[in-house]
Order: C-alpha cells, then structure tokens, then sequence
C-alpha cells in the first residue's frame, strides 16, 4: 500500500482534488438523490470489493488495479467530504454575515 501511495501520489493527489471540486459543487447543486435500494447495492458492491482486495482473491496486475482503483475512490471520497463541508462553512458564514448587514 506504502508503494501505490509513493509511485501513484500524482494520480491520488488528482483523485482528491476532483472529489473536493465535486464536493464544493455538490452543495449548490442539488440533484434527485439515489434510493435507498440502490444506496444499498452500491454499498454491498463496494464492501464486496473491498473484502476481495484484502483477501487478495484477484492476482497480478487486475489485482493491483483493484487496489489503486479502492484508494483513489477512497481519496476522492475524502475529498468530496472536504470539499461539501468547506463550501458548507463558506455559505452559512455568508448568509450570517449578509443577515448581520441588513441584506436580503
């Protein structure tokens, strides 16, 4: 794990940045939200994912993209949570502040 994060660092270090672009977004635009059955199957397809990397069921080189692939989704999660509670901070501090200013 030590030698994806050393040799990929650019390709995680981009993954984080676009999951924090994503996350700023996410909180302006509000899209129809996933059911709950679906929310649900990508979660169990995530877990089994997950479970087969650490097991190491896939060899070789499928096996290593598995495991890069769950690291960059992990560090674009990470970032998407940066960034929707950033741009949280920024619009409530700007609705107080206009609200303290007498704007509308």
């Amino acid at each position: 794990m030590v030698y994806l994060a050393e040799f990929h660092w650019g390709w995680l270090a981009g993954s984080l940045l676009l999951g924090f672009a994503m996350g700023w977004i996410a909180v302006v635009h509000r899209g129809r939200p996933v059911s709950k059955r679906v929310a649900q199957a990508l979660s169990i397809f995530v877990a089994a994912l997950v479970v087969t990397a650490v097991t190491h069921v896939v060899p070789g080189r499928f096996g290593y993209w598995l495991d890069l692939g769950l690291v960059m989704f992990g560090a674009y999660l990470v970032g998407c949570a940066i960034g929707s509670w950033l741009r949280d901070r920024v619009v409530s501090r700007q609705a107080a502040s206009d609200e303290l200013s007498g704007r509308s």
